[in-house]
């Protein structure tokens, strides 16, 4: 039985893995959108979002199973309940990623330094959901707690994009509507940062008992 317990716990770090990696496809998807206007990159990133939906379904599903068939152990619940958490945020991170793609319908053609380090912004929040899922499947705390630690990397990056898309509004009036639709993207990869940090303080919870904070 618990052979068999321990082969669905695999499973479920497996599928883990696959949504995180789409999670990652989602993100890059809307940000060759955003940076080089290619379609195909948007829809890759529609894409990747229906397939996170779909892989969340699949995961709770597992987890169902597990809870109903089997025998978990104190450990084991801690495991499973911190994987339904994460799938939560994983499905808002492929959402705020097709929320990007839609705002970058009216602003793909036009031109602004603050997507340069928007694109970082991006880069980092990509780094965080990998190494946030990295460190479930690893079971690696330090891993986790070095994803909180990136959270503030990518907090002092929205700042730095809010400073001076502020101060592009006051002397470009003309392109403020862009300016405003990029400072919107950066504050949903902020969002995103947010929730990559959740899961891995839901990592560290399912190792420990205790979540950080």
């Amino acid at each position: 039985m618990r052979n068999r317990f321990d082969e669905q716990l695999a499973h479920l770090n497996d599928e883990l893995t696959t949504m995180g990696a789409l999670c990652e496809e989602a993100i890059n998807g809307c940000v060759e959108y955003l940076t080089q206007g290619d379609a195909a990159m948007r829809d890759a990133a529609l894409e990747a979002d229906r397939q996170i939906d779909q892989k969340e379904r699949d995961i709770e599903q597992l987890c169902m199973r597990l809870l109903l068939q089997q025998q978990p152990v104190a450990t084991d619940l801690r495991v499973i309940s911190s994987a339904l958490k994460m799938i939560s945020d994983m499905e808002r991170i492929g959402d705020q990623a097709t929320d990007i793609t839609e705002i970058v319908k009216h602003i793909k053609n036009s031109v602004s330094d603050g997507k340069t380090h928007i694109t970082e912004m991006a880069r980092a929040t990509i780094k965080m959901v990998t190494d946030s899922v990295e460190s479930f499947v690893k079971k690696d705390i330090s891993l986790a707690r070095s994803v909180i630690g990136q959270d503030d990397a990518v907090d002092n990056l929205f700042d730095k994009v809010k400073s001076e898309l502020i101060e592009a509004v006051r002397g470009e009036s003309d392109s403020a509507e862009v300016l405003i639709d990029l400072l919107m993207i950066a504050k949903y990869f902020e969002r995103i940062g947010d929730h990559a940090e959740n899961i891995a303080e839901w990592v560290i919870y399912s190792i420990t008992n205790k979540r950080p904070g």
